[in-house]
């Protein structure tokens, strides 16, 4: 009786794990924010010009991305009104900056819990070729619902040759428990002069 039960409780978990595991799997997918895969919000701002696009995103979610005075901020909703209302609405950085056109969604089995988008910051400390600030990147990983949305950490693309693992990396293990409002973003990897330029 012993060995039948012992025999049971191994033929179990031998059961429970697959289904673990495959409820674990972690995966990367991709959406556009271009603008000809977006739709325009209303009409751009008479006083500034500035201008709002939602996006489909994964799994019911959409992302806004709302442009002026030559910053972007974005966020991610059920709807564009909720993704209004969201900190990460409100996550501009103090010099111009600009998103990428491409988002991966890092997701476990087919819910989404993070973001990953490329971002241009001008620096002002030095021109271009045509006397503008020069561009540099970064990517930042923002969180997503169930909880707010916000940035959870950025990695300085010149940095860190593997930033684009390093960026994966932050959003598997901080995405999901990170606590706006009270968590620090974090600079993952090593700093650089683009890390720099986003504290305000």
């Amino acid at each position: 009786m012993k060995y039948l039960a012992f025999a049971t409780i191994i033929m179990a978990l031998a059961g429970a794990n697959p289904g673990q595991a495959a409820a674990e799997t972690i995966t990367s997918s991709y959406t556009s924010t271009a603008p000809k895969a977006c739709r325009m919000i209303g009409k751009p701002n008479e006083e500034d010009g500035s201008t709002t696009r939602v996006c489909p995103g994964k799994s019911g979610l959409v992302v806004l991305i709302n442009e002026g005075d030559l910053r972007e901020v974005v966020s991610v909703g059920r709807s564009h009104q909720a993704a209004a209302r969201e900190p990460a609405a409100q996550a501009w950085f103090g010099p111009f900056s600009s998103t990428g056109d491409t988002i991966e969604w890092r997701a476990a089995g087919s819910k989404p819990y993070a973001i990953i988008q490329r971002w241009q910051i001008a620096d002002n400390s030095e021109q271009d070729k045509r006397g503008g600030p020069v561009s540099r990147a970064m990517l930042a990983v923002t969180r997503l619902p169930p909880g707010e949305v916000c940035h959870v950490a950025y990695i300085d693309v010149a940095a860190n040759p593997d930033a684009n693992e390093l960026a994966r990396q932050a959003a598997d293990d901080f995405a999901r428990d990170f606590k706006c409002g009270a968590d620090t973003v974090k600079t993952v990897g090593q700093s650089g002069r683009t890390t720099a330029l986003t504290k305000r």
